[in-house]
């Protein structure tokens, strides 16, 4: 049985504790996210032994890894972990102190190198030995930044870790454990998040649409309230007739991009997705819905309106398409308009009754 070889845990940290059910519930959702991005990044043989509230503890046995190797695997799973941190920042709808404060969260890396074996707990295998608790003792040390890679003396080989990459600037410290002190190096990762390409603009493109009917309506209500009404989608059925419900098709927190379903009270499906999203309550929220075709989307913006009041409008545009223009004002234009119209009616007392989370 082998009983030497790496110990790996990436460990997440920056989210504080929060207390309301929504925080705490995206909070979850977020993490899991990234745990699961951090298994994916793993193209190094490295096996899971447990994941460990915002860590995992992964491990291979055998010979230490070649340091400019372990590196690499280091380098993806950082670099994945921003860019899906990126994404989500650019995409998110939710605007509560988890999803918000998602973008700054944090991730190091601890890379240690020692005596281990396995044992079995039904169908979990398990890590005992010293060194596993080394590796932990490890996560708790006096570095001041939370976003670096921590490298035990066993796994330098002799190599110099400055060679890696030019921007890399090399400390040493110790970890006075109760079996000794434990030397190590590290070094800040900050550097390769900085140089992670910037995300894609998440505005509808509306070059090939062209807009066919546009309704507005104002309410006494402040623009944070309005936004939270609309673009949520368990109130949707409440003020948009013929809606039955929508159903969230993805697994994960709405975002542009995620799909939904909608389902009429005829028994109609249409498959939507959100398309964009742009939010500054202090001026304009806009928010947008396209069907799976690419055929229709619904364009609403949200801002302020004289007297205090915010004012909701609702741009409905076609793919430009002169026959299916022709066809759409013949016969759906009026009935679209009305319904769009009694959705801003109904929405007024719904609106009004509208308490906003306190996390929001």
């Amino acid at each position: 049985m082998q009983t030497k070889g790496l110990l790996f845990i990436p460990d997440i940290s920056g989210f504080t504790r929060f207390v309301n059910e929504i925080e705490i519930d995206h909070s979850r959702h977020i993490i899991q996210q990234l745990l699961e991005v951090l298994i994916n990044s793993n193209n190094s043989g490295l096996e899971i032994s447990e994941i460990e509230g915002d860590a995992i503890l992964f491990y291979k046995f055998g010979e230490p890894l070649e340091l400019e190797t372990l590196y690499k695997q280091v380098e993806k799973m950082f670099c994945e972990f921003h860019r899906h941190l990126n994404a989500y920042d650019h995409r998110k709808i939710c605007q509560c102190k988890a999803c918000v404060s998602a973008v700054d969260l944090t991730l190091k890396i601890i890379t240690h190198y020692g005596e281990f074996t396995t044992y079995n707990v039904k169908n979990f295998s398990k890590l005992i030995g010293k060194d596993v608790i080394v590796a932990h003792q490890l996560l708790k040390n006096d570095i001041e930044q939370h976003e670096y890679w921590l490298v035990t003396d066993p796994l330098l080989q002799d190599a110099s870790p400055e060679e890696l990459a030019d921007w890399m600037k090399w400390d040493a410290s110790a970890k006075l454990t109760e079996t000794g002190s434990i030397p190590f190096h590290y070094t800040q990762l900050s550097q390769l998040k900085n140089e992670l390409p910037p995300e894609p603009d998440q505005r509808l493109d509306l070059s090939d649409k062209t807009r066919v009917i546009s309704v507005y309506k104002d309410y006494d209500i402040d623009i944070k309230t309005l936004c939270y009404t609309v673009v949520h989608f368990e109130f949707r059925q409440q003020w948009q007739p013929g809606l039955k419900e929508i159903n969230e098709v993805e697994h994960f927190l709405p975002g542009v991009g995620s799909r939904h379903q909608h389902v009429m009270e005829n028994g109609e499906k249409i498959m939507m997705f959100t398309s964009s999203f742009s939010y500054d309550p202090e001026k304009k929220i806009q928010f947008s819905e396209t069907d799976e075709k690419r055929k229709n989307s619904t364009y609403y913006t949200i801002e302020k309106a004289p007297d205090g009041r915010s004012r909701l409008t609702m741009d409905f545009y076609l793919h430009k398409n002169p026959v299916r223009q022709v066809l759409f004002n013949l016969f759906e234009r009026n009935k679209l308009e009305s319904n769009l119209r009694q959705s801003l009616e109904n929405l007024a007392p719904i609106v009004k009754a509208m308490v906003l989370p306190l996390e929001f």
